[in-house]
Parts: structure tokens; sequence; C-alpha cells
């Protein structure tokens, strides 16, 4: 049987994960065929890196992309380039050029560039996926069979808060991604990851959008109140470093070192400017209230600077009510680490079922990047015949528009203060594939209640009596 044939554009950071598993995990039945990155001294460590371990791989200047497809011929473009506004052009033209497309979320940036990837995706017939890994992480997809099983019966609202530490948070702030034009902003490039996760675990899609927000953390007057006062634009050499928090130093980190700092001079990419530069214009908090096709309402909330890293998330059914915690490592890209692994004791899920008592979950868990995502992500990418999957976690250009146009509908509320429509900003999206779940028009069965209700004072015996028994004990 013939290898599939590979080639990759963009080779930052998050990059090496895709690399590797087609050249090392699935060489059998994988083949790279082609570099392609905007910095030549990035593009020649790959090609490097592959010599020295006996493979000879051609690398392309992001100007030669076409020429890449035209000599190396691959059946499927892994498009990893940064920034995030980079992806629609890679994945159109690999499209018109014949191929099939991965694409690491966010899929694009703005509904004008997600049109476009709509329409050429249609015109071509090529596949496009959109690697969404949280769907994959084994805790999150309990949470998924959970909801199917109809144990809270069908969803009507949910309350969801997601939180990035002042490590992997703040490290927005350093990148690219502190300039909207570049990444869309926080609720395109990090949210989409969230959206789509709703979307998923609801078998719904957004319809309308409302959002407020703000930048009151990473900014210049942060730092004034800090007695940072003679900061410079970035870290390296700061007169601050010595008493600033978030100082990163790229010179002792060997990974940010190599593929950063020694290579900046090819484009003027600087890895690491100050996190409260007034040059940043997105946002650090964010808040935003969804409507979707189901009838469903999620409260949302997104903030940056908080002191750990994870989310809470909150269904509320017609039988009872689920709740989920998740506890995350902590990293920022590219430093070398394992990025978003599950910290085991700081997650959890409980159930809360209408007039009855609630109860524990045991975890599903898994181990690896994403809260153990990534693994069984590549497996369903590159090998070979993977099995039939209930849970339908791979996601076309479908699920990457609407996993983005929550986040892009959320800019526009913020920027206007008014609710916005999904359908306004990419008429005709199809539904994507997913699977049926509790509806509405289910039965609800009537429970005897085996909770008590009691008054202040005989919940302050019971109480007396549980510490009583637990002191004796």
């Amino acid at each position: 049987m013939a290898k599939k044939r590979f080639a990759q554009v963009g080779l930052g950071g998050r990059s090496w994960m895709y690399t590797s598993a087609v050249m090392d995990r699935y060489p059998d039945v994988c083949e790279m065929v082609g570099f392609c990155d905007i910095n030549p001294g990035r593009l020649k460590m790959r090609v490097s890196w592959a010599a020295d371990t006996g493979r000879e791989v051609p690398g392309y200047e992001a100007k030669d992309f076409e020429r890449m497809v035209a000599e190396q011929k691959p059946d499927c473009v892994i498009v990893t380039s940064g920034p995030d506004v980079t992806h629609s052009d890679y994945i159109r033209r690999a499209m018109e050029l014949g191929c099939d497309v991965i694409t690491e979320k966010p899929m694009t940036t703005d509904e004008i560039r997600c049109r476009k990837i709509i329409e050429t995706q249609k015109a071509t017939g090529r596949k496009c996926t959109v690697t969404f890994n949280y769907r994959y992480s084994p805790p999150r997809t309990q949470i998924k069979d959970m909801l199917m099983s109809g144990v809270i019966g069908d969803v009507q609202s949910v309350d969801f808060h997601w939180l990035l530490n002042t490590h992997h948070g703040a490290d927005y702030f350093r990148r690219w991604h502190r300039n909207k034009r570049n990444s869309g902003g926080l609720m395109v490039h990090k949210a989409t990851h969230h959206f789509d996760l709703v979307n998923w675990w609801l078998s719904a899609v957004p319809t309308k959008v409302f959002a407020m927000g703000h930048r009151k953390f990473y900014t210049p007057a942060t730092a004034e109140r800090a007695g940072l006062t003679k900061r410079s634009e970035r870290c390296l050499d700061c007169p601050e470093a010595g008493k600033c928090s978030f100082h990163v130093d790229m010179r002792s980190n060997e990974s940010l070192r190599d593929l950063y700092l020694e290579n900046e001079h090819h484009d003027g990419y600087i890895r690491d400017r100050c996190v409260f530069s007034d040059q940043i214009d997105i946002e650090d908090s964010m808040n935003v209230v969804v409507e979707y096709d189901t009838g469903a309402k999620l409260s949302y909330s997104l903030n940056a600077f908080t002191p750990w890293e994870g989310y809470m998330i909150a269904f509320n059914g017609s039988k009872g009510r689920l709740e989920h915690v998740c506890q995350e490592s902590v990293y920022i890209n590219g430093d070398g680490t394992v990025p978003g692994e599950l910290i085991n004791e700081g997650t959890h899920t409980r159930v809360f079922p209408h007039f009855q008592t609630s109860y524990s979950v045991d975890l599903w868990t898994g181990t690896g990047g994403h809260g153990g995502g990534d693994d069984p992500l590549l497996a369903d990418l590159f090998a070979v015949d993977p099995p039939k999957d209930k849970y339908l976690r791979a996601a076309d250009e479908r699920s990457g528009a609407y996993s983005i146009l929550t986040g892009v509908a959320a800019n526009h509320s913020m920027a206007s203060g008014q609710a916005v429509r999904i359908a306004e900003l990419v008429p005709g999206l199809r539904r994507p594939d997913y699977p049926p779940m509790p509806t509405d028009e289910d039965p609800i069965e009537m429970v005897k209640p085996n909770v008590k209700l009691v008054g202040a004072h005989e919940a302050g015996e019971l109480k007396k009596q549980q510490v009583a028994a637990k002191q004796g004990g």
C-alpha cells in the first residue's frame, strides 16, 4: 500500500506534534515530502533534523508554497502556520491545487475569510479537517457520553468559565496573538476550542451572540502600579527583569532560544514582548451569552490572568445538573513542556439529579497534551482505518466555521454593543454531523424525592450530628 504523502507549512512551536506523528509514529503509512516556513532559520532547523535522522525532506520558503505542492505532489497539506490570519490562504490554495487539508485551530480569524474557505471546499470537493484535540480528551469525551445518555435529560442552559493563568494566559500578550489583526483576539484564537466543545457537547450550533470585554490587567497602568517604571518593549535585557514576575528569559530555555531567539533576525518576529505594552489591542477579560439552534443558552467567561489554569462548566437539563471542573498544568507555547496536561487532583465530575442525592463520577483519564487529547487525535488523523467513533469527534470545515463564528460574532458585539446573528456572518452554512442527543420532546419520569427539605434550626442540628459523628470516628 502506498504511503500517504504530507507537506507541512508553518514550523513554529505547535507544528512539532504533527511532524513527529507523520515521521516517527506512523512512518509505515505516512511520508513527509515537504516543509515550508516564512522563517529560513526555522525551516533549516526542521530540514536538518530530518536529515540527521536519515530522512531527506526538502524545504521551501513561504513564497514557494505552490512550487512545493507542484514538485512534491502531497496528498494532504498540514497547516500549522502563524499568525492565525495566514491559515485561510494556505487552506484555500492547497484545496485549489488538489490537496486535502489538516489545519490547526482556529480555521481562520473572521467571517470574510471563513466564507472563502467554505466556498473553496464546496467548489473543489477536497477534505478539510480542523484539529480540535479537546474533543478527544478522555474527560471531555466522557462528558459527551453522559450527555448523550440522557442522565440530565435535554440540556437547556450551560455555565462555562475558562481560566488562563499568569504563565499561559500572559504568553498571548507577548506574541503575535496580542493584535486582533493577527489572531482575532482570544475570542477566536483561544475560545474557538471552548465554543467547539459546547457545540459538540450539545450537538448544536450557535445562532445569536452578545458579548462584553475589556483589557484592564495587561496594561501600562498595571505595570506602573507594580512599580515597573523602567520597562522596555521586550523581556530580553529589560531593566525591570529582576523584579517582574512576568519576565521570560529566552536565553535560558533551549527550545525558545533555538526556535525563536536565534532566528528572529530572519523575519523580525519578537517572541518576548512586554505583556504590559501599549501596543496590545486584545481583551484579557470577556463575557459572552450564546443562543443555540436547540434553544439552549450559554453563559461563558474567559479571563487570562488567573492563579490557576483550567475551567468550570455546568449543564442544566430537564432531569438534573452535571458539573465538571478541570485543572491543567502550567506552560507557555514552545517551551518544551507538555501543553495543557490534566492535573487529576483538580479534575472531577458530579451529577445532581432532580429530587435525588448527587453523586461523583469516576473520571475517564488520559495522559499527554491537551488533557490526553493529542494522541487519540493523531491516531484519527494518521492511522489507517481508525475505528468507528460514535462521538463523531473528527471535525471538518463546518465545525471549524461554527467554532470561530461565535468568537467573531463576540468581537463584533463588543465593538457595537449589539447582539449578532451567526447567519448574517456566513449565510447558508450547513450544520456539522453530530451524534443524536436527548430533546425537549422526550418524556420525563416523575421520581419520588429522596431528599428532605428542612428549616434552619433542623439543618443546624443535623450539622452538629455530622460533626460529632466524624469526631467520634
